[in-house]
This record gives structure tokens, C-alpha cells and sequence, in this order.
């Protein structure tokens, strides 16, 4: 073959090279922004679907705890985590909560069961829950539907109301569902109803705690709008329908007015010795205590 005509071969192979080269780079210009941005959308919908998935669950079944602030970290186009700090209201006094480290992506994302979940502090001498973080105890409802409880159903009002100078929750479990209006007239007024136990799943409980869900809401200072708020979160929370105590609830009150509704017991705080008023009453199955903070001169409680 003529030398002029490979050299020209050659050229021409360089060339189409050099175009190919070309335009890749342009196409990869144009369509990295274009998969950046795409990239961004989606991660920032799995960000908000997160969102609003810890606050939802904060607000049917977590007693009092509060979430104090909830942000983004380690965000990328691919995904990041959402760190949830949380704390109680013991009476006026905050009280550290463990604090939700939970991940999404563009599909889909995973709250923090984890920590949601406490632990169990399990020996020859006690038996009790725990924030796996801040290790202050957990207090613990019992159904009235529910006969048998592993460790038996605990009422500790007599030791709580013994402590000089603090704070405490208490989780207060009826022997039956009471209306809000019959609960008001058996809770003395130095202490504050702070969350409303209404529902969860009627489990076997006599092998050990089975870690099911208690569900209910922070009363507020319009208990009859707050349980509207409620059931309609309930409904979003339980969209598909699965959520057997939740159905169960909503199918069972869906005619009732709110002061015809069936309470299953109430979370507490207030200062110690206020507690003594609720020991040896009929209505009261079990009392756990929770959290407590020792009062100190420059924090006044609130009742």
C-alpha cells in the first residue's frame, strides 16, 4: 500500500479518535450536572420521607420524649443520616434521651430501631428496662387484657413517693380503660397527665418482655383536638392497614366521641412525695417508674 495512503489512513483513524474523545467529554458535561441534580432530588425526597417518619413515630409512640432538634449529616447525592436528639420533661427538669442515628437513600430508609428499642437489665435480684444510652430506666405499661408479665406486674409508687427531693415519671396502668374525665377526677392536681397509653398489641408476655409498641399521645392543653391529631396519625403511620393493634383501635372508636374513648393508662411526672396519693387505689394495675432528676435550688418544678 502507497505510504501517502496509510499516513492518510492513520490521520483520519486519529481524527475519528479525537472526535470520539470529544464528544465523550461533552456528553459527560452535560449529563453530570443532569445526574447530580437527579441524584439530589431523590436523596433530598428519602431525606424528607425520614423526616417526617421520626416525627411521626415520636408522636404515637414515644412517651414523653420530645425530639429537641433533628438534622441532616453525612448528606451526599446517594443518601445520608438524620440524627435525631432527644430529651423527657420530668416536671420541668430535661432529662438527656437517647439520640437516633437513622439512614436513607434514594429508595428507601431505616430509622433507628436500635436505640428505639431499649435494653434489658436482667439479674437474680432485678428485672427492669433501659435507654441504652443514657441507661435511665424505662417505664413500662401494662395491658389490662395482658394476665401474665414475665417479672409480674410491678407497682412502685410506694418507693418513688419514699425519694426526698426529686422528679420522676411514672407509667400508670388501669385495671380497666377509663374515659379522660373519670381519669382528671382519680389524678391529684400536683400531677401532670403528660401522655395518653391507648393501644398495642395483647402479647404473650409471660416468657419474657416481647418489645411490642405502646401507642398514644401528649394530651396538651386541648385533649380532644390532640386526639384528632392522633388518629389521623395513626392512619398515615398504619397506611397499609397492617398494623394489627392500630386497626383494631381506629375500627373500634371509630364511632365514639372523644370523651366516650377508652383510656388504658396515663404517663406522670411530678415531684416525689406527690406520688403517695395514688398508692393502694383500686384503679391502678401497675406503676413503673421512669426517668427522675434530683431538684436543685435554681430549677423550679413545675408543680
Amino acid at each position: 500500500m502507497d505510504i501517502s495512503i496509510k499516513t492518510a489512513l492513520k490521520k483520519a483513524k486519529r481524527k475519528q479518535l479525537l472526535k470520539i474523545i470529544i464528544t465523550s467529554i461533552i456528553v459527560v458535561l452535560i449529563l453530570l450536572p443532569i445526574f447530580y441534580k437527579t441524584g439530589n432530588y431523590f436523596a433530598a425526597k428519602g431525606s424528607t420521607r425520614l423526616h417526617d417518619s421520626l416525627y411521626l413515630h415520636n408522636a404515637i409512640a414515644e412517651p414523653n420524649i420530645q425530639i429537641d432538634s433533628q438534622v441532616t449529616a453525612n448528606s451526599s447525592m446517594f443518601g445520608g443520616n438524620i440524627i435525631s436528639n432527644r430529651s423527657k420533661n420530668i416536671n420541668g427538669y430535661v432529662v438527656p434521651w437517647s439520640t437516633l442515628t437513622s439512614s436513607y437513600d434514594w429508595l428507601r430508609y431505616d430509622i433507628d430501631n436500635n436505640e428505639l428499642v431499649p435494653g434489658f437489665h436482667w439479674s437474680d435480684t432485678n428485672f427492669y428496662e433501659y435507654d441504652k444510652q443514657t441507661k435511665n430506666k424505662v417505664a413500662t405499661f401494662y395491658h389490662p387484657s395482658i394476665h401474665e408479665y414475665f417479672d409480674g406486674v410491678q407497682n412502685e409508687l410506694s418507693e418513688v413517693s419514699q425519694m426526698k427531693n426529686y422528679v420522676a415519671e411514672v407509667a400508670i396502668s388501669f385495671d380497666k380503660p377509663y374515659t379522660l374525665k373519670e381519669i382528671q377526677a382519680k389524678i391529684p392536681d400536683n400531677l401532670n397527665i403528660v401522655w395518653l397509653y391507648m393501644a398495642s398489641r395483647i402479647a404473650d408476655e409471660s416468657k419474657g418482655p416481647s418489645g411490642v409498641s405502646v401507642y398514644g399521645f401528649e394530651p396538651s392543653s386541648s385533649p380532644k383536638d390532640a386526639y384528632k391529631g392522633f388518629i389521623d396519625a395513626l392512619k398515615k403511620y398504619d397506611d397499609s392497614g397492617r398494623n394489627e393493634p392500630i386497626q383494631e383501635f381506629l375500627n373500634s372508636n371509630k364511632n365514639k366521641k372523644w370523651d366516650e374513648v377508652g383510656i388504658l393508662g396515663v404517663m406522670l411526672t411530678g415531684q416525689s412525695q406527690n406520688f403517695k396519693a395514688l398508692e393502694n387505689q383500686s384503679f391502678v394495675r401497675g406503676a413503673s417508674v421512669g426517668a427522675t432528676a434530683q431538684i436543685v435550688p435554681y430549677i423550679k418544678p413545675e408543680k
